[in-house]
């Protein structure tokens, strides 16, 4: 029976969720660490997750942007091992829930204080615990995409001289963003508290993410 193109869409999504599940942390910090092809770039402002504007009411820092700091990391050896080990400490540590689960609401950004969130969740988790060891936060902006499933997904992005990676809750591999087959919606903008577009899909699409 021939392939529809959503089925063709559908397998390839497959083969590349297949091909990072296949490269845990530990052998990916064997390899020469990978370069990005091209950068993320923005095509201008975008409106905030509702639940991003919340938690900046609540937690501040968590959304301020210091100018001062750099806006992209040299990607060293030391750095590349740093960015696996707590993209998959924190993918252990962290039960996945959801925010209804969780919290009774749709959508809630936090940290997993009590080791229960979703995706936005871990990713705070994992930009809070590389600022901690010295990683500019101006250069680990929080990411919206559309995933798999044509939903709403948030991630790390840690962007580099050597382009730009994605820390992801469904895997453990850290791949450059244009590896992993997610439609890249957008991010916190670099330049003021606020977000900036992508251009993978109309903003106002992507109402809360999970």
């Amino acid at each position: 029976m021939p392939m529809t193109h959503r089925h063709l869409i559908g397998t390839a999504f497959a083969i590349i969720l297949a091909a990072g599940a296949a490269l845990p942390a530990q052998a990916q910090a064997t390899g020469a660490i990978p370069v990005a092809t091209a950068p993320a770039d923005a095509s201008g402002d975008a409106r905030a997750p509702y639940a991003w504007s919340d938690l900046c009411r609540r937690s501040p820092a968590e959304c301020r942007v210091d100018l001062r700091e750099a806006d992209r990391v040299e990607m060293t050896p030391k750095l590349w091992k740093m960015i696996l080990s707590v993209n998959s400490r924190v993918n252990r540590e962290i039960e996945a829930v959801t925010d209804e689960e969780h919290w009774g609401v749709v959508d809630r950004w936090d940290l997993p204080e009590d080791g229960k969130g979703d995706c936005e969740d871990f990713a705070l988790l994992k930009r809070k615990r590389l600022a901690e060891a010295g990683v500019p936060r101006r250069a680990m902006p929080m990411t919206v995409v559309i995933d798999e499933d044509n939903a709403g997904h948030a991630v790390l992005m840690i962007r580099t001289d050597r382009g730009d990676f994605i820390l992801d809750n469904k895997r453990n591999a850290v791949l450059p963003w244009s590896q992993t087959g997610y439609v890249y919606v957008k991010r916190e903008s670099q330049l003021r508290t606020g977000w900036t577009s992508l251009g993978g899909a109309q903003t106002s699409t992507v109402a809360s993410v999970r």
